[in-house]
């Protein structure tokens, strides 16, 4: 997992900072390169925000469950507070991920903002202090595709984003392997708008913990962020997120035309090689045009596809089995078209089907 050496050329050639205060990193042989090292050939399974399909995303049980059940990465979303402390959320915007709306003391702050050009209406992480944070409780956010995760509801509190680093490196530990975060920073041209950029604070965390190539990958949609985040001169890779439509806001804030489909053309893919290692694109992406997997990796750059789910609404219609939306298809013919196809990474709220896949996909070998 490796920086492409000519991005490390460019942005990094000063070396990183680290902090003398930094947690112990693991001890020596504790734990085997991660999937998608230079240590490892095996395509890498991330859970999404934990194992979100399972249990309430962003929490300690999600991400536990994920790492138990074959994760390799954990996906923390990255949002601030008011006290600009980075906490996991999936949106800045609260009322679908905590129990917010059960707390009187916080009705007032019920408001309506502009958020990367749309007007959202809820609760927002940037009016509270990481303290009244705390009071709050996690919560299922798609009740109705999986209820069976609502009995979980109200259990955990909200996590920061140091708190899953420790917690990826007590289940490194435990599990004896090692276990990278991949952070992905969300509406960062809002939140550096209101004055709470995210980049100067994940990046301290980083130093903090003395994070490496093996243990932290940064992702944005935004490039303006990772080249925010590259300026901070720390030796992580880099993965650019990549939409299905539109643009990236930050290119629409600033008047820049290039879209996300011109990103995937040879050109574009080119030049994302030379800030990044990655490119996450929609699952869909990778299946039309057939040519974005191979156009990347001429490019120097390795593939992460997101999102895979097992129920029917997210499957292909053909690997769908019934008619409810919400009942299992066929996940595993998805992961295998996929790992077939040669993606080096697979972004899933199902960790534990996706490790299946890609096993029975390597083979007795295990490369």
């Amino acid at each position: 997992m490796s920086a492409q050496p000519r991005r490390r050329s460019i942005l990094l050639a000063a070396g990183a900072a680290t902090a003398a205060s930094a947690v112990t990193a693991l001890p020596a042989g504790a734990a085997a390169p991660v999937a998608g090292s230079a240590g490892s050939r095996r395509p890498v399974v991330i859970g999404h925000r934990g194992a979100a399909g399972w249990r309430p995303e962003h929490t300690a049980a999600s991400y536990t469950y994920a790492v138990q059940t074959g994760a390799d990465w954990i996906e923390p979303d990255l949002v601030p507070t008011k006290d600009h402390v980075l906490v996991v959320r999936h949106e800045n915007e609260i009322s679908g991920t905590t129990d917010v709306a059960k707390h009187p003391e916080f009705a007032g702050r019920r408001t309506t903002k502009t958020v990367d050009g749309r007007p959202v209406t809820g609760w927002f992480t940037e009016d509270f202090t990481l303290a009244e944070l705390k009071t709050l409780r996690a919560v299922e956010r798609l009740p109705l595709v999986r209820n069976r995760n609502t009995v979980f509801d109200g259990r955990e509190p909200v996590m920061t984003f140091e708190e899953v680093v420790r917690l990826a490196r007590e289940l490194s530990r435990r599990h004896r392997r090692r276990i990278a975060v991949f952070p992905e920073t969300k509406h960062p041209t809002y939140f550096r708008s209101i004055g709470l950029p995210l980049e100067p604070a994940l990046a301290r965390i980083v130093r903090r913990y003395r994070l490496d190539a093996d243990e932290c990958v940064v992702q944005s949609f935004e490039p303006s962020s990772l080249a925010a985040f590259a300026a901070e001169r720390l030796r992580l890779p880099l993965w650019q997120a990549l939409g299905t439509t539109g643009a990236p806001y930050d290119h629409v804030a600033a008047g820049d035309p290039t879209t996300y489909k011109d990103m995937m053309t040879p050109e574009g893919l080119r030049r994302i090689a030379r800030y990044a290692d990655w490119i996450g694109p929609d699952k869909s992406s990778v299946v039309e045009p057939f040519t974005l997997l191979a156009d990347a990796h001429r490019a120097g750059l390795k593939v992460g596809a997101y999102t895979f789910r097992a129920e029917n609404q997210y499957l292909p219609a053909a690997l769908r089995r019934g008619t409810d939306p919400n009942a299992f298809g066929d996940a595993f013919a998805e992961y295998a078209l996929h790992f077939g196809r040669g993606v080096d990474a697979v972004v899933t709220d199902y960790p534990d089907i996706a490790a299946m896949a890609r096993d029975a996909h390597a083979g007795p070998s295990g490369d």
